[in-house]
């Protein structure tokens, strides 16, 4: 199993966002990892300067959101619906999208399940518990 490091996503990230500004030809998995910087313009100052992204520091107490775990969080769930992993997630994925209209905006619902799971499975030493997170995703998916 690939774990990129902490810099390793970072420098992935601004990689991204570099090819895009400059046009560069980007690999399948740069291209899904890109249209998710375009929905975050938020996100270009962080991006543009690959040594200022590895030394940044995101704290909760700072109230800043650290745009590479959000993006890594969206490039996961993509990649999980993609080959339907957990086995149910594309089906409670495209039906949350319907009901919000929007995909991003079901993926930032996916996320708190998704961080939810992992939040648990660091508490208890166990393995993260995808049909736990399933449930969690369907439950939001059928939910009014």
């Amino acid at each position: 199993m690939f774990q990129p490091s902490q810099h390793d996503v970072r420098r992935f990230f601004c990689e991204v966002a570099a090819k895009q500004k400059q046009r560069t030809p980007l690999s399948p998995i740069e291209t899904l990892a890109g249209g998710w910087v375009d929905e975050h313009p938020e996100y270009a100052a962080d991006l543009a300067d690959v040594e200022a992204a590895l030394a940044a520091e995101y704290s909760v107490e700072a109230g800043r959101t650290n745009p590479f775990l959000h993006l890594a969080m969206h490039l996961t769930i993509s990649e999980q619906v993609s080959i339907d992993q957990p086995r149910g997630i594309r089906q409670a994925v495209e039906l949350l999208a319907a009901r919000r209209g929007s995909l991003h905006e079901a993926q930032h619902e996916v996320m708190e399940c998704l961080g939810e799971m992992l939040w648990e499975s660091q508490r208890s030493g166990l393995p993260p518990d995808g049909i736990a997170y399933l449930d969690r995703v369907r439950q939001r998916a059928t939910r009014d």
